[in-house]
């Protein structure tokens, strides 16, 4: 994992334990307060959201227990993970940059590739100046590495 993906991962389990985890036991108490808990759904809303958040929290725990942050800064070379990669379609032109980043950190939005997508896969290995063949629901498409960054 990335030190970003690791820091946003810590800071969520920080906010869930913190404030949400506080909130949601005070929701649950005052709805209690409101008499018959069969028919209360604050009560069983209030219930339901605790039980998300529990079940992030330990996802989360797990996850940050088994993690290795790596740094990219200390990698060259061909493109492996933590890699910042520019590729260019080969049949549009259009240019795309994505950092290769694991599963819980993953965001294409954010140009943070899973490394378990078809893409990253592809491209490990792989050096500036390679072409890529990727297998895509539309179809085979192509993509020539413009430029390979470790940041």
């Amino acid at each position: 994992m990335t030190r970003a993906g690791h820091t946003a991962l810590s800071s969520e389990l920080k906010q869930l334990k913190s404030k949400d985890r506080p909130e949601i036991i005070r929701a649950i108490a005052e709805a209690r307060e409101h008499g018959d808990l069969s028919e209360n759904a604050e009560y069983h809303s209030a219930r339901e959201k605790q039980s998300f958040i529990e079940g992030r929290i330990k996802e989360l725990e797990g996850v940050l227990s088994l993690t290795e942050v790596i740094d990219p800064k200390t990698l060259s070379g061909s493109i492996k993970f933590s890699a910042t990669v520019t590729i260019v379609d080969e049949d549009t032109d259009e240019e795309k940059t994505y950092q290769i980043v694991g599963q819980y950190e993953a965001n294409i939005e954010k140009g943070l590739l899973n490394i378990k997508s078809p893409i990253a896969r592809a491209l490990i290995g792989k050096e500036e100046g390679d072409s890529i063949e990727v297998s895509t629901p539309g179809g085979v498409k192509g993509y020539e590495i413009l430029k390979v960054a470790y940041i």
